[in-house]
């Protein structure tokens, strides 16, 4: 393990001879990533095993995070600032005659998510190991991500991820490890010599599940973590029934990507086998190395709490009952107070669509063993609500099995012992309207942990030109203790400050600037105000909102020639499903737009419109510190709390949105003056729902809603009238589900007030930009994780 640049050189020329068989002056630039990345991997080694056999030694408590997605991003810069290594590394590699920067440019963005879902649960990760707690990562390893998104003729188009095609210097395959997993096939049951009863799952599709550790390191603590990565394999089980090409096909299927389209019976199936597949294979490991620790599972709630990030891995539940049952023979009221003493759950959605139902014929296909006892603990959940109330219409509508459909958010609420929202209003909406029978039967099992994000990758990593001015104000102290943050306070109306920090704000953008330029050759106006909304193209979060204020600004630079404003740069990222019809229109009028005005130089003197293709994790990184605006807008109860907002905030952006989600606790910690907030309430917008709110009202009486709204069909945007008729129709005739044209106006009015602001009062712009940097420590994951620890998961830091 090498000590200084000396030492790295040498050792970084031998690997390179030892890997790839020739000297590192004739060596490719790949070749060179892939070795520096095993010699970080490999400085790394002694933690990681230290840091399992304190665990190990102290038997200590263990989280095991179970999420479909891990939005880990590139790891190379990460895990060397983790270790302290990085200056040692790029003077090493200076002198050596080779840019750092080029090899941090050849890694990929890991294809391990989709969204805000995962970038979460890998900012748990980098905080519980900078806390030094041990928890750990459990999902699947995805060959192809989600997608890799391309904009052609403006329109998304969808083509393979292939992020692993140097390899992946950063994993361990674990073949001694690997488990099997078992779908299809029947269910005999007997009794056996001992009285007991035992369970044959006969003719079954066996798949090996084998594990990719990966290393999650801690800041300067020397605490590594793992996120086991799952993946299938043929077994020599194979059944014998089956071709075997469609059997090799069908397990390559379950990690050829993250949320295959569920649109279609197939889709939704291997939806269910990817969630069963990596609950199965995660939860077997860790009950087999608690046993070989422990000789007994009497104890297992008191070592291992498995927190579920969502509805995805909630078949965890079945699973370890079956486990319990069938392998270790407990009874069931044992094997039943064991599960619910292990397993929490986090809801992230209010989305009907989104609390996965699963029709019963297919888990009972796919899954037999698993649904006979998902039957049987609905039974006996159903007995015990009404035993506890005597009310058999609550059984009913709190039932796991309704409509010959599996809910498993009931599943998940029947059993768990916790049940966490991720924002406040998200969790009192929870309490009050979508979990609101399960709240008043379990009011103990409800609790509210608001999200949060890195400081190290957000802010220390991504933004050292911001950190370097943090540093120079208030000392180096917030770079272990983020709250330390709050000193900025003290300097926030320092007019040497708020210049300085505008200066931050103009490099930021010339490197995005730079980006925008190579990947896109659109110049942008670095002088102008940055507007971002950048996150999952979704109805819900209003992106048509922001297109049709951008409308409406087209409209009246044309139509008034005394009409003026500060110049903005409206920058979008997002990917839709490619399912999501109307999710993809949007984007294509996002990019119809640009077109439009970015080509108009009556229009464009005062606006640009960039749609950054592929939005992902390392786009974030050079975007989000650009920003002056920070777009979170939301239809009010429908975000659970949102990063993205987060992310701007700590980076020195103001938010402009609805009282959603994060949004609220944003507030609360800026205080009004220093957040934008526009647009009807939760319960205002019950109340028009109810009055009988019609969005044809709007357009007919409204004259600016009209001119915008029919711009979309009237040849403004597009030639083919037709080409955005699909949005119009689903605003107008399918009567507005996310209340754009109730908000349509206050939101216009917010963005007037912002503009005029930085064009006016620039300094007072600046000074709000700073007072949110200085109160954003609330929204760092280190606190998050910490309010977990304290109220569900208890585990004690390994020193």
């Amino acid at each position: 393990m090498f000590s200084n640049k000396e030492e790295f050189k040498a050792e970084f020329c031998q690997k390179m001879i030892e890997k790839y068989g020739r000297d590192v002056k004739y060596s490719h630039a790949s070749e060179r990533y892939l070795v520096l990345g095993e010699m970080v991997k490999n400085y790394a080694a002694d933690c990681w095993m230290k840091s399992k056999d304190k665990v190990r030694n102290k038997e200590e408590k263990q989280l095991f995070y179970f999420s479909m997605e891990f939005l880990i991003g590139r790891l190379l810069t990460n895990n060397m600032m983790n270790l302290g290594i990085y200056n040692t590394v790029k003077d090493g590699l200076d002198e050596l005659g080779y840019d750092l920067n080029e090899l941090e440019e050849i890694e990929t963005d890991a294809g391990l998510g989709n969204g805000g879902l995962g970038r979460l649960a890998a900012c748990f990760l980098d905080s519980l190991a900078s806390m030094k707690l041990p928890g750990h990562g459990n999902s699947i390893r995805y060959e192809y991500g989600l997608f890799r998104q391309k904009i052609e003729n403006n329109q998304q188009l969808e083509v393979p991820d292939i992020w692993l095609k140097y390899g992946n210097p950063w994993e361990v395959r674990k073949a001694d490890h690997a488990v099997e997993v078992k779908f299809y096939g029947q269910i005999e049951t007997y009794w056996n010599q001992y009285g007991n009863m035992d369970v044959k799952h006969i003719n079954a599709q066996v798949v090996r599940a084998v594990p990719y550790d990966v290393q999650v390191i801690g800041k300067d603590n020397k605490c590594v973590n793992t996120l086991r990565l799952w993946k299938p394999e043929a077994s020599d089980s194979a059944p014998s029934g089956q071709d075997f090409i469609t059997y090799i096909q069908d397990v390559n299927k379950i990690c050829q990507n993250v949320y295959p389209d569920d649109s279609t019976e197939e889709g939704r199936m291997l939806r269910i086998k990817q969630e069963y597949f990596f609950s199965s294979a995660g939860l077997q490991t860790i009950v087999s190395c608690h046993y070989d620790n422990y000789h007994t599972l009497d104890n297992l709630a008191d070592k291992v709490v498995i927190q579920l990030n969502d509805t995805h891995p909630i078949l965890i539940i079945p699973e370890l009952m079956r486990i319990l049952l069938d392998e270790y023979h407990y009874s069931w009221d044992k094997a039943w107070n064991i599960v619910t003493h292990t397993v929490a759950y986090t809801n992230h959605t209010i989305m009907q669509e989104a609390l996965e139902k699963w029709p019963v014929y297919m888990i009972a296909k796919l899954l037999p063993r698993i649904y006979l006892l998902i039957q049987e603990i609905n039974r006996r959940f159903i007995n015990e609500v009404v035993a506890k109330t005597n009310d058999h219409e609550l059984a009913n509508r709190v039932a796991i099995i309704i409509d010959n459909q599996v809910h498993m958010a009931h599943l998940a609420a029947a059993t768990v012992f916790s049940i966490n929202g991720v924002a406040k209003i998200h969790t009192e909406i929870l309490k009050n309207d979508v979990m609101k029978d399960f709240y008043g039967l379990y009011p103990e099992k409800f609790n509210n942990k608001t999200n949060g994000i890195t400081p190290r990758r957000w802010l220390l990593y991504s933004n050292p030109q911001l950190t370097e001015l943090l540093k120079s104000i208030i000392g180096n102290g917030f770079i272990d203790d983020i709250s330390q943050l709050s000193k900025l306070n003290q300097f926030v109306s320092d007019p040497e400050i708020i210049h300085r920090f505008q200066q931050v704000k103009l490099q930021r953008k010339e490197i995005l600037a730079a980006y925008v330029k190579k990947q896109l050759n659109i110049e942008l106006n670095i002088n102008s105000i940055f507007d971002v909304q950048a996150k999952r193209l979704h109805a819900y979060k209003r992106q048509m909102l922001n297109c049709m204020h951008i409308i409406s600004l087209y409209q009246k630079i044309k139509a008034d020639k005394s009409f003026s404003m500060y110049p903005m740069t409206f920058l979008f990222g997002a990917k839709a499903a490619p399912s999501y019809v109307f999710a993809k229109k949007v984007i294509q009028l996002i990019n119809t737009l640009a077109q439009l005005v970015n080509n108009d130089p009556e229009v464009n003197k005062y606006m640009q419109i960039v749609f950054i293709p592929n939005y992902c994790v390392s786009i974030a990184e050079i975007l989000m510190n650009s920003a002056d605006i920070s777009e979170q807008i939301s239809t009010a109860g429908k975000e659970a709390s949102g990063t993205g907002n987060m992310k701007l905030m700590m980076n020195g952006a103001i938010t402009l949105g609805t009282l959603d989600g994060a949004n609220v606790e944003i507030r609360d910690c800026v205080g009004d003056d220093n957040i934008v907030i526009f647009g009807h309430t939760v319960e205002q917008l019950r109340q028009l729902k109810a009055s009988g709110y019609s969005a044809m009202s709007y357009y007919q009486n409204d004259r600016e809603i009209r001119q915008v709204m029919d711009a979309l069909i009237d040849g403004t945007i597009a030639n083919d009238k037709n080409t955005f008729k699909e949005i119009f129709d689903e605003i107008i005739y399918r009567n507005d589900e996310f209340f754009l044209l109730a908000d349509y106006h206050q939101y216009c009015d917010a963005h007037r007030n912002l503009n005029d602001l930085y064009w006016h009062k620039r300094d007072l712009f600046t000074q709000k930009c700073l007072v949110n940097i200085a109160n954003s420590a609330y929204f760092s994951s280190d606190r998050t994780i910490a309010d977990y620890n304290r109220d569900i998961w208890h585990l004690q830091k390994v020193d």
